[in-house]
């Protein structure tokens, strides 16, 4: 772990990554991907050390609330958040200056955080994000090593429904050969469907590889599924999308099992929603004048 000063925290979509990043080793991460210009290991987790003052400072300045948003390059709730609580900052901010929070995680350290979420919910909007890739515990365990199960994170999304918090789910990425099996997405629709979930994002069934996750997504393969990188070689040489063989069985699977069960799963419409900002009433009753105005 090391500690940097950078220059500024917000994107201009109001996204920020408190930390760069991690140490959960799914084998799949595209965040490994030499584009995005890591000076330094993966495992090796760089703290912002400033980005909760230059966070600050720039929700004072903005003239209009809006969605904050973290986890889209690096989990947010890493081992290293339990130490550094700089995520909770952020949190403590947003519900300061009235601005809605929405994260995404594959952690269930989230909970740590569940009374927090639940204020800036109650006073504007909050959506927690969870990435399920695999129904099967064994196999999520190889493909996602450091980190929390499928079945501990359906037990999470469970709480926030429970809370009232609403939850979009990520099935992405699915792996050709490994997990694009009709058994592994109708077990995790089915989690979906039991922990209420607002929305699945699906991309397709299938995964992207580019230059530097590509070489360790393969070393893994090398050695958890001996034989497997030569496989996805022969199938797919150097594409930078791998599209299931099984891909229109599988999204039709999900997308049938969605409209059953009132799940949205169109891409524009759960983005539209998680980036729209909210505002509460304050208090209940001063909701309630216009209406009974209304109706004399």
């Amino acid at each position: 772990m090391h500690f940097v000063n950078v220059k500024g925290i917000l994107s201009a979509g109001n996204g920020m990554n408190l930390y760069r990043g991690c140490t959960h080793g799914c084998i799949y991460c595209d965040s490994r991907s030499r584009c995005y210009h890591m000076e330094h290991s993966f495992e090796d987790i760089e703290v912002k050390a400033n980005a909760i003052g230059l966070l600050e400072e720039a929700l004072r300045r903005k003239r209009k609330k809006c969605m904050l948003a973290t986890g889209s390059m690096t989990d947010p709730y890493l081992p290293a958040e339990s130490e550094i609580g700089i995520v909770r900052n952020a949190l403590e901010l947003a519900l300061q200056y009235g601005f809605g929070f929405t994260l995404q995680t594959k952690s269930d350290r989230v909970l740590r955080d569940l009374g927090l979420l639940k204020a800036i919910h109650e006073k504007t909007k909050c959506v927690v994000q969870m990435t399920l890739t695999t129904y099967d515990e064994n196999l999520c365990r190889k493909l996602e090593p450091n980190v929390c199960t499928t079945k501990r994170r359906f037990e999470v999304l469970k709480q926030f429904q429970k809370e009232g918090i609403p939850t979009v789910v990520w099935l992405s990425p699915i792996l050709p050969f490994i997990n694009d099996t009709e058994e592994n997405i109708r077990g995790i629709l089915n989690y979906c469907k039991e922990a209420g979930v607002y929305g699945i994002i699906c991309f397709g069934m299938g995964m992207t590889l580019r230059e530097g996750s590509r070489e360790y997504f393969y070393a893994q393969l090398d050695r958890l599924f001996p034989g497997m990188k030569e496989r996805y070689q022969k199938a797919y040489g150097m594409q930078y999308v791998l599209s299931s063989p099984k891909n229109s069985r599988l999204m039709r699977l999900f997308e049938e099992f969605c409209e059953q069960s009132g799940i949205i799963h169109q891409q524009e419409q759960i983005f539209t929603y998680l980036q729209t900002f909210e505002k509460k009433c304050e208090y209940e009753q001063l909701c309630l004048f216009p209406l009974r105005d209304a109706l004399d």
